[in-house]
């Protein structure tokens, strides 16, 4: 029976050999995970970019911005505003056909021969506040008329017409300080300067309307013409 053949020893060189390849691996083995717990790849590097510009809006009421989400910080919330409270108007208001009477008014109810009507307006302010308006003659009408005849207008042949703003106080009745003469005749823009025919007398009767500042009279003022 024959030995089994011997393994053959190694030389020195080739132990040193694999020695110095097992140290060479176990330094790359270390470099590499040094490397990964001082770099991970999921850590980014802040920069200056990153910080957010302050912003010149508010952000609403539970709506976090870009700069206050990732700070994690509760939102306010936003303030009640009280709705203001429409003032009073200060001061007299304008006179309106709600606000305001208008009413003809003649000195007499009868005209003898050659006597001519004098004729008014009254005003009253049945409010319970002040109001202002325009009195002047640019703002009134006179109309006078028998039946659906009309005889005589004050702004046919009206001259120089002028304004006058007033202040009535609530409930005061004011009267035309001057009263306006008929002189019985019949006007028109044409006639002015000019003859024209009289109103027939006798007992005729006729009725004077006013208006001022566009708000009529409720009703007529009769008289009647001998």
């Amino acid at each position: 029976m024959t030995d089994a053949p011997r393994r053959r020893r190694q030389s020195p060189a080739v132990y040193r050999r694999r020695r110095l390849a097992a140290g060479l691996l176990a330094l790359i083995v270390i470099g590499l995970v040094v490397w990964l717990v001082a770099a991970p790849p999921w850590r980014v590097t802040p920069t200056a970019a990153l910080t957010p510009a302050p912003s010149a809006s508010v952000p609403s009421a539970g709506t976090p911005s870009a700069s206050t989400a990732t700070a994690a910080t509760p939102a306010a919330s936003a303030e009640p505003t009280a709705t203001p409270t429409p003032s009073a108007p200060t001061g007299p208001v304008e006179c309106t056909a709600g606000t305001i009477t208008v009413e003809a008014l003649s000195d007499r109810a009868e005209y003898a021969q050659g006597e001519n009507p004098q004729l008014s307006i009254r005003l009253t302010n049945t409010s319970t506040n002040p109001c202002t308006m325009n009195v002047g003659t640019s703002a009134q009408s006179f109309t006078v008329t028998s039946g659906s005849d009309v005889w005589w207008r004050s702004t046919d042949c009206q001259s120089e017409p002028s304004d006058m703003e007033v202040t009535l106080a609530a409930g005061q009745a004011v009267t035309s300080s001057a009263p306006l003469t008929w002189d019985r005749t019949r006007s028109s823009v044409s006639s002015c300067d000019g003859e024209r025919p009289y109103a027939p007398g006798g007992g005729s009767t006729y009725h004077l309307s006013v208006s001022i500042g566009g708000i009529p009279s409720a009703g007529t003022a009769s008289f009647v013409l001998q």
